[in-house]
């Protein structure tokens, strides 16, 4: 099972959140989907995920807001709304620092809002400390 669920068009985000998972041996347990669609998609064992055991989820979705297709806010209202997924922990990781897309991901239910660092070690020991914290320490419902 994918313990993270990393939702990110951005290939050189996902790049340096797989290098960073890597130091902590955790990358191999690192699913990657490039918009909400395919995080959907991911979660519910179809379209590029087909046959992909839907009854497993994540311990916790990295999730970028600004993608393209689905956006992370669409993404987060329909992931509430579904009873299977609605209490998955989710950390918006994303370079807005824009207090309306702080205050949308909170009131649409995210778990944690974090802006990425430009500085590569800021970067590494953010997704170091947030894998960490959601894969060791917290108990999930």
């Amino acid at each position: 099972m994918n313990k993270i669920l990393l939702v990110e068009d951005n290939p050189d985000d996902v790049d340096l959140t797989m290098i960073a998972l890597g130091k902590n041996s955790i990358a191999g347990d690192v699913a990657v989907a490039h918009d909400g669609i395919e995080a959907l998609e991911y979660l519910n064992g179809t379209g590029k995920f087909a046959g992909r055991d839907h009854t497993l989820l994540p311990k916790v979705i990295m999730l970028d807001l600004k993608m393209p297709r689905m956006d992370g806010l669409e993404f987060l209202r329909r992931i509430r709304a579904d009873e299977r997924t609605k209490f998955l922990p989710v950390v918006v990781f994303t370079t807005s620092n824009e207090d309306r897309d702080k205050i949308e991901s909170y009131r649409l239910g995210a778990n944690s809002y974090l802006t990425k660092p430009v500085d590569y070690k800021k970067f590494v020991d953010t997704i170091q400390q947030l894998a960490s914290y959601w894969l060791m320490l917290n108990e999930a419902a």
